[in-house]
């Protein structure tokens, strides 16, 4: 025999005797340390060798401790590497990076520090994180046979780090351990990430095959309105399969919270312009949700605090692995949808009518206008030309409804004065009705036009505040298309109008009341009702409106204005080439004259009836009190 082989039987006795002789608790443990720095110095690829074998070198003051106290292991976790792994190293960071991103990770739980999306800026022109340092908690609960352990606060080791992939393990074991694979792919948002759990089934609980996510995160403030930051942002979450819509935290703009005790396929803390999304590829099975607004004035200009408590089950096995993915980035639309997991739903873009409307067809015609003009205040221009240019058939019928109605009015003043009691309203009502019939005017010509206009308007209402296409691109002497345009800052707040002075919006206010004017111009009316709710047309809409739009999205204050201007050309170009009251007038008489009124529709014939049955119950009510008396 050689000398090397000589040398191995010989220590290999040497340990069978001191195993024999030391057979105790004491020995037991210091085998079992002995046993794991073996094993991690024959792991010498490892990056991470040498600090694991000091680590595994240090257990032995820690188990000769807990062996002179008599009464078991006293630290944190009952794992000694565990504890170790808490209490005895140092955190480290290493990042991922690619054009959109970079994100550094901290080895205490293995999870995001901070995140830096580039070419991105906020409200005050500097880097923009989504996530800052000490601003997010992340970890997975486990339930081992030793200990209930929470990885937030346990220092990972790290295994492979490059700017596209990083590996960190926690080690229970020499041989077994929880590892957190992350990898950031080329010019994406996304970052895959895969929770391992390698022979953990002898550590874990038998009757145990789950572990919770636990996620907490304070969203900085990003855009300078915050109330508008504030209104757009929420949690929100997905069901599996849902492919209408997404659910989030009650109304916006307020605190709330929720159980989902169904299964859920991802999860947002959704900032007005940027999210951070997980997403589960075997879904959540459920989880807790919760949200809380900072107050304005907080120092560290912190907008809301997240928390996320999902829980996640897995086929128990010696190498099991959970897929997820991590969404940090804009929330614009087409970036959102192009992953196809349903991202773009958080966009807040109306009802299911609105929705589609922006969807089907006012996104489309942004982007193509985007693809050939830069400057979004004239996209928005020649977007509120095509949108009226659509919409003016209807316009024209309503202009013409209203115009006959005009011109009508003297005969309608008249039937009034002919049926002036209480007892007669059927009369009146009926004769009126006749005369529309013979004029050929619908009741509804003017409103049902306008009424049509409003999803278009609710639509527009809802796109620019989550355009994402506007934010920080400026316009005229607004530098933010996607907030409100100041010419004057107050250093205070007034109570419902704001710190500041919005030309769009004073401009606005000047427009709708000119409109206003314009269209009441061509409208005679003696009722006092009628005069009162002119005057509140007239004067206070726009005084409500000036309040309003100071605070909203000077993009959308631009569109009313725009609006309300083309509307100003469009009634003088309808007066002007065609509407002929004279000509109406005209057609109004010959047809009263000939008596030739159109059929009652439905609709006319119902509301009759109404009437009648209406009238005939005043009737029997008053010969009723007459009897009695």
């Amino acid at each position: 025999m050689n000398k090397n082989t000589v040398i191995g039987i010989t220590l290999i006795g040497l340990l069978l005797i001191g195993f024999s002789v030391f057979n105790s608790r004491e020995a037991r443990k210091q085998a079992e340390v002995k046993r794991v720095q073996d094993s991690i110095a024959a792991a010498n690829a490892w990056e991470r060798a040498e600090q694991l074998a000091a680590a595994a070198a240090d257990m032995d003051t820690v188990a000769a401790a807990a062996g002179d106290a008599g009464s078991g292991y006293a630290g944190t976790y009952a794992n000694p590497l565990l504890e170790q792994a808490y209490s005895g190293k140092q955190e480290e960071f290493y990042y991922l990076e690619n054009e959109k991103l970079r994100i550094r990770y901290s080895t205490k739980g293995a999870q995001a520090s901070n995140v830096w999306i580039k070419d991105y800026y906020t409200s005050d022109s500097t880097d923009l994180y989504l996530m800052k340092d000490g601003y997010s908690d992340f970890g997975l609960q486990l339930y081992t046979v030793q200990d209930q352990v929470n990885t937030h606060d346990i220092v990972f080791d790290k295994v492979v780090s490059n700017d596209s992939t990083l590996v960190m393990r926690l080690y229970f074991s020499d041989t077994s351990y929880v590892e957190h694979r992350y990898f950031l792919p080329m010019d994406s948002y996304m970052v895959d990430f895969d929770v391992r759990l390698v022979n953990m089934d002898r550590h874990i609980q038998r009757n145990s095959s789950q572990f919770d996510v636990l996620w907490n995160m304070d969203v900085p403030r990003l855009e300078r309105g915050y109330q508008n930051e504030k209104m757009y942002s929420t949690v929100d979450y997905k069901y599996p399969g849902d492919v209408k819509s997404v659910e989030n935290l009650g109304k916006r703009d307020r605190d709330g919270k929720e159980e989902v005790t169904t299964r859920i396929e991802w999860l947002a803390f959704q900032q007005q312009y940027f999210s951070a999304i997980m997403r589960a590829e075997d879904n959540f099975e459920s989880g807790n949700l919760a949200l809380r607004f900072y107050p304005e004035t907080d120092k560290e200009r912190r907008l809301m605090h997240c928390e996320a408590s999902a829980m996640v089950q897995y086929d128990p096995g010696a190498d099991v692995s959970v897929p997820f993915q991590f969404y940090y980035g804009p929330n614009h639309f087409r970036t959102l949808k192009s992953y196809d997991y349903g991202f773009e739903k958080i966009v807040p873009l109306g009802g299911w009518l609105v929705r589609w409307i922006n969807r089907g067809v006012i996104i489309p015609v942004f982007d193509l206008f985007g693809r050939f003009i830069s400057n979004y205040g004239i996209i928005i221009l020649l977007l509120t030309l095509l949108i009226k240019l659509v919409i003016s058939p209807l316009t024209l019928k309503s202009y013409m409804s209203s115009a006959k109605m005009n011109v009508l009015r003297p005969e309608i003043d008249k039937i009034n004065a002919k049926y002036p009691r209480q007892e007669d309203a059927l009369k009146k009502q009926q004769e009126t009705m006749a005369l529309y019939r013979k004029a050929g005017v619908s009741m509804f010509g003017g409103c049902l036009p306008m009424l049509l206009q409003f999803p278009v308007l609710f639509a527009m209402f809802r796109f620019f505040p989550a355009s994402f296409e506007l934010r920080q691109k400026g316009f005229l002497w607004a530098d933010d298309l996607s907030t409100y345009d100041s010419i004057l800052d107050f250093g205070f707040n007034i109570p419902l109008y704001g710190d500041h002075v919005s030309l769009f919006a004073i401009l606005c206010a000047l427009s709708m009341y000119f409109s206003a004017r314009m269209t009441q111009g061509n409208t005679a009316d003696n009722n006092p009702q009628m005069k009162s709710m002119r005057n509140m047309t007239l004067y206070f809409m726009p005084i409500f409106m000036l309040f309003i739009c100071n605070n909203l999205s000077s993009g959308l204050t631009y569109y009313y204005l725009l609006s309300n201007l083309i509307m100003m050309l469009q009634t003088w170009i309808i007066r002007r080439f065609f509407v002929d009251e004279e000509k109406i007038m005209a057609k109004v008489r010959a047809a009263s004259v000939k008596g030739a009124a159109k059929p009652k529709s439905k609709f006319q014939q119902r509301l009759e009836a109404i009437q009648k049955a209406q009238q005939e119950a005043i009737r029997e009510q008053q010969r009723q009190q007459q009897r009695r008396r």
